[in-house]
């Protein structure tokens, strides 16, 4: 089914005006925001996973503007612009034979390094300019400070530090280098003072970027690197590079070590080896859904949106919601702000970010999964210290709300002049003060991905240590009612309903991860744990309900308080926690609370569609699912660009939701039932792969309401599937 990519792939036959216009590509580490000006100038920002700043802002490296000479070669010339998915490059043609000229870029899925290759029917010369906006230091000022979002509030002024460039006879060397940073000021304000002496700070002398070099290439003016003659071909190698190292000239050792390591693989061998991971990573799975007029808009929707988590997410850090890295210049409210502005900033939102992973287990991009999961692994440490710190008991509670090594943002935890009187466990941010149910949710998709993969090393590394701390927190933080029953409170259903009591998200999760913890191999757990994890089980409480126009329906929480955000807490028992479903007990109490829910949508961050999916509401999902494929930015060029919604562009939480959505509706698992078709439109035709637990795949074409091709990997696998009929 790859050759069926090539229908997808973008292609505009006029420049753009503009960074507004700009085609994304990566290679999960490095992405770029390409586009070709109407003067016919290649400009392309440069965006990487771990450029983090002294600010905990994460960057940009760069912008490059590529230009061709004599510029009558390529003056008001025909013009086309491809993105190709399969190759995973973009072919940018100028002129027409005898008269073309040929840009192709592509960022090797394989080594940190962008290539520009630049083919001619006659001689011409190329030149790339570095374009350096951070050319001295300043200040963050107004509005702009939320892009640095956690130091809002600050008693300090926030400054942006300039890069440096290097010169150099032969290349352009440029770098950031954090001469500062945040993270110590941070545990100390969060009182976790003791942690400066044990934990390692991420961010000081931190230093990313790059390295321009080419075959008979001359620096021309320190940050201009020019081809010395004209030819036929040229090649423009961009090396990047995140270190952290004690002198700058460390870091441009392990940089120029790096390029020369890099470029002992022949240009050749480099693109078939990016080609063939490219071609891999499209034969995992696949979705292409036809047979009515929307059909083409939402398998678009969902190949570019797998694309771009694919150019991103195979980093040092997880993909950001707000943006990826793939943001561009901003003109907000009248000011203009640079490529490195997103809102809210550089901390994760656990709500927001875990979107982006969840249907990355159906499709099998379980490489991409790591950085996330690692996120969390890596902040352990710090976690177990704070509980203890806070609260004087074991286990974990993950923030919603945290910098990628664990800690609050500053401005959510508080100042010392917003703090008096305040507890140190408690933040002054009420939105996120008791909102910790995302260790469960975390949970949840780690026993996803055990349950597909059968990863016993994973289980052993990952998944149990997360599982010990994050219910050992339960067990201990929260006491018992006069029942035995566990009582969580004080608590929040997520931002929605501040000082709630056994809200459920919470009490959801338990009752869904617990049963699934005790079936996990005997010989890999403790006794005791065991033992734990039984006896909370009974304690947990039952889920909460209520009654809204005679009707007993799923509660947000078991006592309701105020109201705050416009959230649904009430359907997490639905989806993350599925414990209704098609094929599951007492799905219309799930259903009456699905009608009854008090916020609807089917953009950024809201689950409708996925979660109208998981019941079977057919004709729902249809609806949610194409309104979220046919929305885009207006003023963006790339059709899956959506956003900002409620963060920022291109979001992240949109696509996702999307592509979760999509796969619900096509395919249900749960231990080792699979369901196929539990929420599938008759008019849909589809051939998709797919992947479900014990390694199993299941690959089939459904065309005029007819099952033509079904394929069961292993074949014993057959037995558990369900096929239900499309409405």
């Amino acid at each position: 089914m790859i050759t069926s990519l090539d229908y997808y792939n973008v292609i505009w036959d006029s420049p753009s005006r503009d960074h507004n216009g700009s085609m994304p590509i990566g290679n999960g580490d490095i992405g770029l925001n390409l586009w070709c000006q109407e003067d016919r100038d290649l400009v392309f920002y440069i965006g990487k996973t771990d450029a983090w700043s002294e600010n905990a802002r994460l960057l940009k490296l760069g912008r490059i503007r590529i230009q061709i000479s004599p510029e009558f070669l390529v003056n008001n010339c025909s013009f086309q612009q491809v993105l190709n998915l399969r190759k995973c490059e973009i072919v940018v043609r100028l002129g027409q034979h005898p008269t073309e000229i040929v840009l192709r870029v592509w960022v090797d899925a394989n080594q940190p390094v962008i290539r520009i290759e630049a083919d001619g029917d006659h001689p011409f010369e190329i030149q790339a300019h570095l374009e350096v906006w951070r050319n001295k230091d300043r200040f963050l000022e107004e509005n702009e400070i939320h892009s640095a979002y956690g130091l809002s509030g600050s008693p300090e002024s926030l400054v942006v530090h300039a890069d440096t460039t290097i010169t150099d006879q032969n290349k352009v060397i440029w770098y950031h280098r954090n001469c500062r940073s945040i993270w110590a000021e941070t545990l100390a304000l969060q009182g976790m003072e003791s942690w400066l002496d044990q934990g390692t700070d991420p961010l000081q002398d931190l230093t990313f970027g790059g390295l321009i070099q080419g075959e008979n290439f001359a620096n021309s003016d320190g940050i201009s690197l020019k081809s010395t003659k004209p030819e036929k071909h040229h090649l423009v190698s961009i090396h990047l590079l995140t270190a952290q190292t004690v002198t700058p000239q460390q870091w441009i050792d392990q940089l120029q070590k790096l390029s020369h390591q890099t470029n002992l693989i022949s240009l050749n061998q480099a693109r078939k080896a990016h080609q063939k991971w490219w071609t891999d990573f499209w034969n995992r799975s696949w979705i292409f859904v036809s047979g009515d007029e929307f059909a083409e808009t939402v398998t678009r929707g969902y190949i570019l949106q797998r694309f771009m988590t694919a150019s991103a997410g195979r980093g040092k850090s997880p993909i950001k919601f707000n943006g990826s890295i793939f943001t561009v210049d901003a003109l907000l409210d009248g000011q203009d702000y640079d490529a490195d502005y997103r809102n809210w900033g550089g901390p994760y939102w656990f709500q927001n970010t875990r979107l982006s992973y969840w249907p990355l287990l159906a499709s099998g991009d379980f490489d991409m999964l790591q950085p996330y999961f690692q996120m969390y692994i890596d902040a352990m440490p710090l976690a177990e210290a704070r509980t203890l710190r806070y609260f004087g008991h074991d286990g974990v509670f993950f923030p919603e709300t945290m910098y990628f090594w664990g800690a609050y943002p500053q401005d959510n935890y508080g100042w010392p002049n917003q703090r008096t009187g305040l507890p140190v466990h408690t933040t002054t941010n009420q939105y996120i003060r008791y909102e910790w149910q995302s260790g469960l949710e975390l949970l949840t998709q780690m026993l996803d991905y055990y349950a597909i993969t059968q990863n016993d090393s994973f289980l052993c590394s990952t998944l149990l240590p997360i599982a010990e701390a994050v219910t050992t927190f339960y067990d201990q933080h929260y006491p018992r009612s006069s029942q035995g029953e566990l009582r969580i409170e004080p608590a929040q259903a997520l931002e929605t309903y501040w000082d709630s009591v056994n809200p459920m998200p919470e009490i959801a999760g338990l009752r869904f991860v617990l049963p699934k913890l005790l079936v996990l191999p005997t010989d890999l757990i403790s006794h005791q744990l065991r033992e734990q994890w039984t006896r909370l089980l009974v304690e947990v409480p039952e889920l909460p309900t209520r009654q809204i126009d005679d009707q007993v329906v799923l509660s947000p929480a078991s006592e309701i308080g105020p109201k705050n955000n416009q959230e649904n807490p009430e359907l997490y028992a639905i989806f993350p926690y599925r414990l209704f479903g098609v094929s599951k007990p007492h799905i219309e109490l799930a259903r009456q609370a699905f009608t009854h829910r008090q916020h609807r949508g089917s953009h950024g961050w809201y689950q409708d569609d996925t979660q109208a999916a998981f019941l079977g509401e057919t004709d729902q999902a249809y609806n949610y699912i194409v309104n979220r494929f046919r929305q885009n930015h207006p003023q963006s060029r790339f059709p899956a660009f959506w956003g900002p919604n409620f963060d920022w562009l291109p979001d992240q939480t949109h696509g996702g939701n999307g592509m979760m959505a999509l796969q619900t509706m096509l395919m249900q698992t749960e231990d080792q039932k699979i369901i196929l078709f539990p929420a599938w439109p008759q008019n849909w035709n589809v051939a998709f792969k797919l992947h479900a637990p014990l390694n199993t795949t299941i690959e089939g074409v459904y065309n005029n309401r007819k099952l033509e091709h079904l394929s069961v990997t292993p074949e014993a696998r057959f037995k558990d599937l369900a096929q239900m009929a499309p409405e």
